[in-house]
C-alpha cells in the first residue's frame, strides 16, 4: 500500500483491496491527505520458529526495539518507537510482549481541515492484532493518536487486546494498584465548545494532559477502530486538574468505532470524552478513582450498554458514575453547542462511604443529558444519591429521563435537592413522571439490585419497570426489552474480555 493516496483507491482491483484490509488502510478517512511514505515497517513476524511456550522469543519484530525480558525472564519486551508515521502493525507472537515509553505518537498533528493538512505534517496507521500485550511503565507513558491518523486495534471476545502496566506484567499489583501509567489519547477533527465558536472551522483545543490539539468541523471525521480493549492500572496526575485517563476521545467524529471497551482501576476517569460526536457501545468501567464515564466541551454523542462499579469505599472515595459538564451557556457558546450526552442500557453500581455520599449520577454546566432505560443503585453497606443536578444552566437545559430506575440511599444529592426536582415538575419536561412507561422511578428508600456477586443483573423492581424505545430517541441506539446493562443471567457481552469485574475474573 506504500505510495497509494487515499484519492486514487477506487480504482484499485478487488484483489488488492482484500490485501489492504488486513492492514486497515482502506480506511483512512481524511480525504486528500497524501501518502503513507515508507516510515512503517509493518512489524511482519519473520521466519523465527516460534519459542516453546513459556519462553522468550528470540528477537523482536522489524521496527521494534529489543528492550530486553520481562515478567521473570519469560517474555521478550519490543518497544514501539515514538513517533509512528506511516503503516505500522504490532504482530501477535508468542513469547512477545511490547511497550511503549515516554509519549508514542500515531502521526503528526495535521490540523484541522482534512482536504488542506498542515504542510511537513505526517500521517500514521497502527493495527494492533487481536491478543497482543502492550505495557508502559511510568505515569508519562501514554499512547496518542493525533488528528489525522488512526489506530486499528480489534481484539476479539477471547483475544482481547490488553494494554497495562510493567508492574502488572511483572506479577505486582494488586486490586487496589492504580495510576502506573498514562493512557491512550485518541484526537480527532469532530467539533467542541472549548473556544469561540464564530467560526467552528477554526476550533481548536488542547487535550488535557497532553501538548496534541483537538477539534474541527468534522462531525463524521473516523479515527479508526478500538474493540474488544482492556486499559489496566492507567491515569496519571500530570498537574493539579490536568490528567490523563484510561481513554481519552477527544473532538473524535462519529466515524470512529468503540465498542467492548474495559478501564479497570484508572487513578483518575475511566473514559473521558472532550467534544466530539463519536458514538459508543458496551462498556465496562470498574475501579475508577475519580469519575466512571465524564465528559466535557460539548460531547454530541451517544453510548449505549454499560457497567459502571465504583472503586471500593475510602475515607475520600467521591468518585461519580456520570460527571457531564458543557461549555459556558452564554454567548457566543449558545445552545448550537451545548452539550448532549446520551446514554442507554447503563447500570451503574455506587460504593461511596458514610464519609462522603457522592452521586452516581452529576450533571453539571448546562449538560443537556438523556438518560434512558438505565439503573442507579448502591452496593450493600455503602451510601450514594442517585442523582445532581448541580446548576440553573443544567436544569433549564431539560434534561430527558426515561425508564431510568433510581435505588439509592438518596434520589437527589441534598444539596441540590430542589434543582433534581425541579427538572420533573418542569412543564418543558413533559413524561419526566413518575407514572407511565415512560418514567424516572425513585424509591424513597433504596433496595439495592439484588444477587451481590453479579451486582449488574435486575432484580424483580428494575424487570418492572418497561424500558423505553430508545431508538426513539436516539437513531444510533438499539431497542431492548429491559433496563439496565444485562438483560439477565445468560446475557453475557461482558464476559471473556474483561477482567476484576466479578469474583474469579482477576487482573
Amino acid at each position: 500500500m506504500t505510495g497509494l493516496r487515499l484519492t486514487t483507491l477506487l480504482a484499485l482491483t478487488a484483489s488488492a483491496l482484500a490485501l489492504a484490509a488486513c492492514g486497515g488502510g482502506t480506511d483512512v478517512a481524511s480525504p486528500g491527505e497524501g501518502d503513507f511514505g515508507d516510515g512503517g515497517s509493518g512489524g511482519g513476524g519473520g521466519t523465527t520458529p516460534p519459542p516453546a511456550p513459556g519462553t522468550p522469543a528470540a528477537d523482536c519484530p522489524t521496527g521494534f526495539a529489543n528492550i530486553g525480558l520481562v515478567a521473570g525472564g519469560t517474555l521478550r519486551a519490543c518497544q514501539l518507537p515514538q513517533q509512528i508515521d506511516g503503516a505500522l502493525t504490532v504482530p501477535l507472537r508468542a513469547g512477545t510482549i511490547y511497550s511503549i515509553s515516554g509519549r508514542t505518537s500515531v502521526g503528526t498533528d495535521r490540523g484541522i481541515d482534512p482536504t488542506a493538512p498542515t504542510a511537513g505534517s505526517t500521517q500514521g496507521i497502527l493495527t494492533i492484532e487481536a491478543g497482543v500485550r502492550i505495557f508502559a511503565s511510568s505515569g508519562n507513558d501514554y499512547l496518542l493518536i493525533n488528528r489525522g491518523s488512526q489506530i486499528f486495534a480489534e481484539g476479539t471476545a477471547t483475544a482481547p487486546i490488553i494494554f497495562t502496566s510493567r508492574q502488572n506484567v511483572d506479577g505486582t499489583t494488586s486490586n487496589t494498584s492504580q495510576g502506573q501509567w498514562g493512557g491512550i489519547v485518541i484526537a480527532g477533527r469532530a467539533p467542541q465548545a472549548n473556544c469561540s465558536l464564530t467560526a467552528p472551522v477554526t476550533c481548536t483545543g488542547q487535550v488535557e494532559g497532553t501538548s496534541a490539539f483537538y477539534g474541527g468541523n468534522t462531525p463524521a471525521d473516523n479515527s479508526g477502530r478500538l474493540r474488544y480493549v482492556q486499559i489496566r492500572y492507567s491515569g496519571f496526575e500530570i498537574s493539579t486538574g490536568n490528567e490523563l485517563q484510561a481513554l481519552t476521545l477527544a473532538g473524535v467524529g462519529s466515524g470512529t468505532t468503540i465498542e467492548y471497551i474495559q478501564s479497570y482501576n484508572s487513578s483518575d476517569d475511566g473514559i473521558e470524552i472532550f467534544g466530539g460526536n463519536v458514538n459508543l457501545r458496551h462498556l465496562v468501567i470498574n475501579g475508577a478513582d475519580d469519575d466512571a464515564f465524564d465528559t466535557d466541551t460539548g460531547w454530541r454523542g451517544g453510548a449505549q450498554f454499560g457497567i459502571i462499579t465504583q472503586r471500593a469505599p475510602t475515607a475520600t472515595s467521591r468518585s461519580a458514575g456520570f460527571e457531564w459538564s458543557s461549555a459556558p451557556t452564554s454567548t457566543p457558546y449558545a445552545s448550537r453547542y451545548l452539550s448532549q450526552p446520551k446514554v442507554a442500557n447503563f447500570t451503574i453500581v455506587g460504593r461511596s462511604p458514610a464519609a462522603d455520599a457522592h452521586t452516581l449520577m452529576h450533571l453539571d454546566t448546562g449538560a443537556q443529558a438523556t438518560i434512558i432505560n438505565t439503573v442507579a443503585t448502591n452496593a450493600a453497606g455503602t451510601v450514594a444519591s442517585c442523582l445532581d443536578i448541580a446548576d440553573a444552566d443544567t436544569q433549564t437545559s431539560a434534561p430527558i429521563f426515561r425508564s431510568v430506575y433510581m435505588s439509592c440511599s438518596s434520589a437527589y444529592r441534598p444539596s441540590n435537592v430542589a434543582r433534581s426536582t425541579a427538572v420533573f415538575t418542569s412543564a418543558t419536561n413533559t413524561g419526566n413522571t413518575a407514572n407511565g412507561t415512560s418514567t424516572l422511578t425513585a424509591p424513597a428508600s433504596g433496595t439495592t439490585i439484588s444477587n451481590q456477586t453479579l451486582t449488574f443483573i435486575n432484580g424483580a423492581n428494575e424487570t418492572a419497570v418497561t424500558p423505553v424505545a430508545a431508538a426513539s430517541l436516539y437513531s444510533f441506539f438499539r431497542n431492548t426489552t429491559y433496563i439496565g446493562a444485562v438483560q439477565n443471567a445468560s446475557d453475557t457481552w461482558w464476559r471473556g474480555w474483561t477482567c476484576g469485574l466479578t469474583d474469579g475474573l482477576t487482573c
